[in-house]
């Protein structure tokens, strides 16, 4: 196996392992942790008993970022699949795209989710939230691993002529 598909495969690994993050950590109610309960996306929980979250824009606005990040991360995991299962050289330019946008989706949501639950008192983030944190690195390294893999299929169009085993 070549640099090229090694670095495919490995960038196909880190978008799975990301879009199960994404979608962990969206699904999940444990975003924040208070004294008598805990709080996600979806619902917030005291002494045992659920009730659905009251409308926030802030919270909207992370949900809806999340659920974008989930639903194009699972595209991008389609689309180095494809790249993988499909002998020669393939680009994947728009894998590389999806996984950067996949990224920055999630530092918008995650970041606001901060910025507005940073200051409460008795408050502490929980693993849902960092589930999320923890899925940003693993989709800017997958974006990575396909740009390097498509910059080597550029490399080696440009000297075709020459004996490269890349």
């Amino acid at each position: 196996m070549g640099v090229k598909r090694s670095l495919q495969s490995g960038g196909t690994l880190l978008g799975f392992l990301a879009n199960i993050l994404t979608i962990l950590s969206t699904a999940t109610n444990y975003w924040i942790r208070f004294p008598k309960g805990h709080s996600g996306l979806w619902q917030n929980c005291n002494g045992g008993v659920c009730f659905n979250t009251p409308y926030q824009t802030t919270l909207a606005v992370t949900a809806a970022c999340m659920v974008l990040a989930a639903g194009f991360s699972i595209v991008g995991l389609a689309m180095g699949l494809w790249i993988l299962c499909h002998k020669g050289d393939l680009r994947g330019q728009t894998t590389i795209a999806v996984f950067f946008l996949c990224g920055l989706l999630l530092l918008i949501a995650l970041t606001g989710y901060t910025v507005k639950n940073a200051w409460k008192n008795d408050v502490f983030f929980s693993w849902s939230y960092f589930s999320g944190w923890l899925a940003f690195p693993f989709f800017v390294l997958a974006g990575l691993c396909f740009l390097l893999a498509d910059m080597i299929v550029q490399s080696t169009d440009a000297i075709s002529g020459f004996p490269v085993c890349l």
